[in-house]
């Protein structure tokens, strides 16, 4: 398709919708606040702006092989607490985000399944677990599954929308605006009640996997979630919360495939060049296979730099009926991983795979990074709500939990807009939002601009040296941190060379703009974060122990007078009782 160019700033027609609620992000989260908005009132006009189509957007668009949280028969909303606390290291987390989160999670998962999703089962038609918390589905078509409900109760979607930023008046948010990246229209939704659901952020790291153009998106994470929802919040003046507690994971080496699908699923030890059991022989005292996740996606990577790398998943004990399966689970997962173990003609019953940590991503939906939230999900601005991997404090989540608090979120939106009546839009703002957007696209044929790639690659460089990135085995320094920042400062001065072609460009210019403005809030709160509390996830090498002083939550917000980003910290509170550090 070819993407129409406008001549001139002055020719760009704009669109304005007016709706009750509007939902930014049409993932998983978007479209369970979108269902649970026309289920409690279905003469509610809801909206949704997508940036790419809402039958394949977000995390869940490839598929997925498991839901990672469903309570079992025999345990409470109250365990799960203690486990998700268990697994981010006694924490901090918002324990009453979590409860109230755990207390939706069985029945979103059942909607799931009664929408069409295989939920695979046992004998006793119970789902079958293939961990304490994780039941096995065949998810390939999960994503499809939700957008087709979120019509079918009559949500309104714009697909191929890019957001850009929230509308605002004075302290409240009374909407967003944005751009269509198919028809080049400057794009104005006013609501009562804004939700933010767009996804972690992605790319601010460089990939381990990243030598060539060909594996510039071989991430672990959807490499189209670059961390809008939370710049939109950023330049706004929102607080954030645990922006420091970045996700790494164990993936495949050389291609970045999931391994708890392999470890988990297929009871697969993690092992070292020497043949040893990493997390039963090293890591027994932490809990040894059911370690932290941080601890098990850290061990592998302590093993190459004391010199017992390569690491392994080993596989050389399954049987061929095992590796059958788990292909198949993979094709609901990561289809292509199947292709690349065929491309190396790789017998894992003979070979393990070789293992190695992702880059960071910043993903509220497994760490409690995001957006500081109430327990109705409204942001500290007021009429914007957060839900699933933008909204902090909660982690854990994964689809269950995010699909769970899209409807929280949306229960909190509809209180708060019932009887509100939407102020005048403040035009000035809309045109500094519109001219901020198409600059790029008008700088002239003879404008030795920069493009988005190169800006892009120079981020995810400073990130991955100096911000404690795979290459760096995910460590930092003051020091390192403070050079950072400079340079992130220097990038972000240097937004104004950006040089868009066609709309495309442009969509990627505003992506690299967004990463910049996520990436400095990390730096800010691995700065303030004086200590190593999750290894891997955050690793301070000139504070390498715990420090009491800061168990509690590291906060941040941009003071939109000075532009200077403020950080400081809230107390963490206790509320389900039992040892912090076991489940």
């Amino acid at each position: 398709m070819t993407l129409k160019i406008p001549e001139n700033l002055e020719n760009i027609s704009t669109e304005i919708i007016e709706t009750d609620l509007l939902i930014i992000g049409g993932g998983n989260a978007g479209c369970f606040s979108a269902i649970e908005a026309k289920k409690l009132n279905p003469d509610l006009k809801v909206t949704i702006m997508e940036k790419a189509h809402i039958s394949r957007s977000g995390a869940c668009s490839a598929g997925m092989d498991a839901i990672n949280t469903y309570i079992p028969e025999g345990k409470t909303p109250e365990d799960l607490v203690r486990w998700c606390r268990s697994q981010v290291g006694g924490g901090p987390l918002r324990e009453d985000l979590v409860l109230s989160c755990a207390e939706e999670l069985n029945e979103s998962v059942d909607d799931l399944e009664q929408w069409g999703l295989p939920i695979l089962r046992d004998d006793d038609d119970n789902p079958r677990y293939r961990g304490k918390w994780d039941i096995s589905i065949h998810g390939e078509a999960l994503k499809p599954i939700m957008a087709e409900k979120a019509i079918e109760v009559g949500a309104e979607v714009y697909n191929r929308i890019v957001g850009s930023a929230l509308l605002m008046s004075g302290d409240q948010c009374i909407g967003a605006m944005g751009f269509g990246v198919r028809n080049g229209k400057f794009y104005i939704f006013k609501a009562k009640a804004t939700i933010v659901a767009t996804g972690g952020a992605c790319g601010l790291y460089k990939s381990y996997t990243s030598d060539s153009t060909d594996s510039h998106h071989q991430t672990w994470m959807c490499p189209f979630n670059v961390g809008t929802g939370y710049a939109m919040g950023i330049k706004a003046g929102a607080e954030f919360t645990s922006m420091e507690q970045r996700w790494v994971a164990t993936r495949s080496k050389d291609f970045c495939g999931p391994i708890d699908t392999i470890s988990v699923g297929y009871k697969s030890n993690i092992i070292n060049a020497k043949g040893e059991k990493i997390l039963e022989e090293r890591y027994a005292h932490l809990g040894g296979d059911q370690a932290p996740r941080y601890i098990r996606a850290n061990a592998p990577m302590e093993e190459w730099l004391e010199g017992r790398g390569p690491t392994y998943a080993d596989t050389t004990h399954l049987s061929d009926e095992e590796v059958k399966d788990l292909k198949v689970d993979y094709l609901n997962e990561r289809p292509s991983y199947v292709l690349f173990l065929a491309a190396r003609g790789q017998d894992i019953t003979k070979e393990p795979i070789e293992i190695y940590g992702s880059d960071p991503y910043i993903v509220g939906g497994h760490t409690g990074s995001g957006y500081w939230v109430e327990m109705d999900r409204m942001t500290t601005i007021k009429g914007l709500f957060a839900a699933g991997e933008t909204a902090g404090g909660n982690p854990n989540k994964f689809v269950g939990g995010c699909a769970a608090e899209g409807k929280l979120a949306t229960r909190g939106a509809m209180k708060y807009m019932d009887a509100l009546e939407l102020p005048e839009t403040d035009m000035e703002q809309v045109e500094l939002e519109k001219k901020r957007i198409f600059e790029p696209l008008f700088k002239g044929t003879d404008f030795d601009g920069v493009k988005p790639r190169e800006m892009e690659e120079r981020l995810q460089r400073l990130m991955d040296e100096y911000a404690g990135g795979s290459s760096q085995f995910y460590r930092t320094n003051e020091e390192r941190l403070n050079y950072c920042l400079k340079h992130l400062k220097k990038l972000k001065n240097d937004v104004q060379y950006l040089q868009a072609g066609n709309l495309h460009d442009l969509m990627l210019a505003h992506e690299v703009i967004d990463r910049l403005d996520v990436a400095e809030i990390v730096c800010h709160h691995l700065s303030h974060r004086k200590e190593t509390r999750w290894q891997g996830w955050q690793t301070r090498s000139d504070y390498p122990e715990t420090n009491p002083e800061f168990d509690c939550f590291v906060e941040s917000r941009l003071n939109t007078e000075t532009n200077e980003i403020e950080t400081f910290t809230r107390p963490y509170e206790q509320i389900i009782q039992g040892d912090r550090y076991k489940e």
